[in-house]
């Protein structure tokens, strides 16, 4: 386990500085957009909806771009696709390291816009992929997990380091920590092989494919997908396993509560409780050395134990669990108390991308990760048009009924009906055991 472990170090290092560089700026953004947009004040519905709206233009751009970055890391190896997502995202925190203007914050924001399409969700992508490639089946959720863990481990020390750090420092280290992520990775990073030469020996699915039947030219005899694949080659691909498509629902569902938690609750608890830059900090360390510790100790400990489809299960409840205390709360310690709930929500994530990457072969990982990926770039796109007027709405004077956190309950709705297919998964994974142990008997 260590050995193969061991392979991973040099990625391990790049993600956790290309994730410093994201995180360490995250608890600053409220702050500055208000102060850019609507100095002095607690609200601001034109933050919320900018917010939103960057949201899901990066998504579409997520939703096709990211099966084609899989694919292509697929053909010409996964160091070559990694270097576009990290070397993009040095670009937007240079522009607020200088000012934040409003002339400023509006150039910051067409350019993480534009460079988020691709660096957004690239790099987790290929990472995934990379993983895939050194490890074997039996070990490769417990290092999905400490992957994870690393990005957790990178947002603490991005929020600790916003205690000490002036805002245009934290731009500047964020600028810093990518560049150091972009040369890093070209020094260290061994790239691994192009598949081209040896697609020919794997299958497109490892599972369920006897009985599935599609009409899809490809099924029996697909080498490699189009450098720019189709939406019949992604849906061909989706329905080649039950267990995927069920995967790929989940994963729709648990991105589109998350698009809900990231602006729209942010701006609740600034609305709700007057948070601060300091406040923002302290409840994203909380949430992040719970997920850290979860994703480096206890799916690694776990998942070998009772199955990624059971931690899927169990993430999920917390979830829904989280959000509906923080809905209700009337107490600035109850968003504290209630973000210890990560050390199970985190664990959603990376189960889904273990169970995704068990179904298929290794020369399809880049584009199944990219295809979940899109699929969750489509609810990240959906999540601001549903969240961020009801957020809006709910905490203005011409909210229907007084409830300021009921926008926050319906985004936990999500995690809560999320749970059907997550059971679903673990209903057919036990039978199909079952066949495997009947045959073998």
């Amino acid at each position: 386990m260590m050995d193969e472990l061991g392979s991973l170090k040099h990625l391990f290092v790049t993600m956790f500085m290309s994730q410093l560089a994201i995180f360490v700026v995250t608890p600053a953004m409220p702050d500055v957009t208000m102060t850019a947009l609507c100095p002095g004040q607690d609200e601001c519905s034109l933050a919320i909806y900018l917010s939103g709206f960057q949201q899901a233009i990066i998504g579409i751009g997520l939703v096709v771009m990211m099966p084609i970055i899989g694919n292509l890391s697929d053909v010409y190896g996964r160091k070559a696709l990694l270097t576009i997502p990290v070397t993009l995202s040095i670009i937007p925190p240079v522009i607020l390291t200088f000012r934040r203007t409003k002339k400023f914050y509006y150039v910051y924001y067409v350019l993480k816009t534009l460079t988020g399409m691709i660096s957004d969700g690239g790099i987790q992508c290929v990472a995934l992929a990379y993983v895939a490639d050194h490890m074997s089946q039996a070990k490769r959720a417990s290092a999905i997990g400490i992957l994870a863990g690393v990005g957790s481990a990178a947002f603490v020390c991005g929020t600790l380091a916003d205690h000490f750090l002036s805002t245009s420092q934290i731009f500047l280290v964020a600028t810093i920590a990518s560049m150091i992520a972009a040369v890093y990775m070209q020094i260290f990073l061994e790239n691994t092989a192009c598949l081209k030469d040896s697609i020919e020996k794997q299958p497109i699915l490892i599972n369920e494919m006897e009985d599935t039947e599609l009409d899809c030219e490809t099924a029996t005899n697909i080498k490699v997908f189009k450098k720019v694949p189709s939406l019949k080659d992604i849906l061909c691909f989706l329905k080649k396993s039950a267990t995927f498509s069920l995967a790929a629902s989940v994963a729709f569902l648990n991105s589109f509560a998350e698009g809900g938690e990231q602006a729209p609750f942010q701006y609740f608890l600034k609305a709700r409780f007057h948070f601060k830059k300091d406040n923002f900090a302290d409840v994203m360390l909380i949430a992040n050395i719970c997920s850290a510790t979860s994703q480096l100790l206890l799916m690694p400990m776990l998942a070998p134990l009772i199955g990624e489809e059971v931690l899927l299960c169990l993430g999920l409840t917390a979830g829904f669990t989280n959000l509906l205390i923080d809905s209700v709360a009337r107490k600035i310690w109850v968003p504290y108390t209630a973000a210890l709930l990560p050390v199970f929500t985190s664990l959603v994530k990376p189960s889904l991308q273990s169970i995704v990457s068990k179904q298929i072969g290794p020369s399809e990982q880049g584009i199944a990760q990219g295809c979940i990926s899109s699929i969750s770039s489509i609810a990240n796109i959906l999540s601001p048009f549903v969240y961020s007027p009801l957020t809006a709405l709910f905490l203005s004077e011409k909210a229907p009924f007084p409830y300021p956190g009921f926008s926050i309950m319906c985004i936990g709705l999500a995690w809560l009906i999320a749970i059907i297919p997550s059971a679903m998964i673990k209903v057919i994974h036990s039978s199909r055991l079952k066949k495997v142990v009947t045959l073998e008997g």
